[in-house]
């Protein structure tokens, strides 16, 4: 049985957000290939994870016996989190551009489930599972524009997701595809526009990897469209 883990971090509720749109249309087709398939939801804005401690890091380069109490239940914390990630067949993740980079639940997650020598390292345990991110922006940080030395987003998942969990990174959106308002004003494309983004991307294996990957997830299908007009 195929295991989707969507994870929302805008801070903007529901269709308020432009990336939230767009995730969960991809959702809903997703459930549409898979009706036997289960969807762990982590809406990170409302359910917050804690950010990291001096008690949950350390606590990943001891042993049990050496834990401290406080240890052991930040680290139990993070090991619930990591376990959601490592029975995923498929990740689906928003990432909207907050003031130049992502958002803060959205990092206090990535620093709870990177834990080296299990989901980091030389074999991660994550490795290969692909994953899908909706990148939204308030306009262009493609390379040759004005904020080019703002882009803060993509480079930041591909160190994190691709470069150090092995993940089979793909991204939607791109550089202004999301449409001229940031998130919390402005158009959603349909989702078959945000299909096409790869050509957007900042690097052109970059683009064919992302609409590879879109591909395997739509199975061939339409997506559903986005109603024009939504808020961003």
């Amino acid at each position: 049985m195929a295991t989707l883990l969507h994870i929302d971090s805008s801070v903007f509720p529901d269709e308020a957000s432009a990336s939230w749109s767009v995730t969960a249309a991809f959702r809903k087709t997703w459930e549409e290939q898979h009706p036997e398939g289960t969807v762990i939801y982590r809406a990170l804005a409302a359910d917050r994870v804690p950010h990291i401690t001096a008690a949950a890091w350390s606590a990943g380069y001891a042993t049990p016996a050496e834990r401290t109490p406080e240890q052991s239940a930040a680290f139990a914390a993070r090991v619930g989190l990591i376990e959601e990630l490592e029975a995923a067949d498929a990740v689906l993740i928003d990432a909207p551009m907050d003031n130049f980079s992502i958002p803060p639940p959205l990092k206090a997650w990535l620093d709870s489930v990177l834990l080296l020598g299990r989901t980091a390292g030389e074999t991660p345990s994550v490795q290969g599972t692909p994953v899908i991110v909706a990148a939204s922006r308030g306009g262009s940080y493609a390379p040759g524009t004005p904020r080019e030395g703002y882009e803060f987003v993509q480079n930041c998942l591909e160190a994190v997701l691709e470069g150090t969990l092995g993940l089979d990174l793909g991204f939607i959106g791109g550089h202004g595809i999301l449409g001229a308002g940031a998130e919390g004003g402005g158009r959603v494309p349909t989702t078959a526009t945000a299909l096409k983004a790869g050509g957007s991307l900042r690097r052109p294996r970059r683009a064919k990897r992302a609409v590879a990957t879109n591909n395997r997830w739509a199975g061939g299908l339409t997506l559903p469209r986005l109603r024009d007009g939504r808020a961003a």
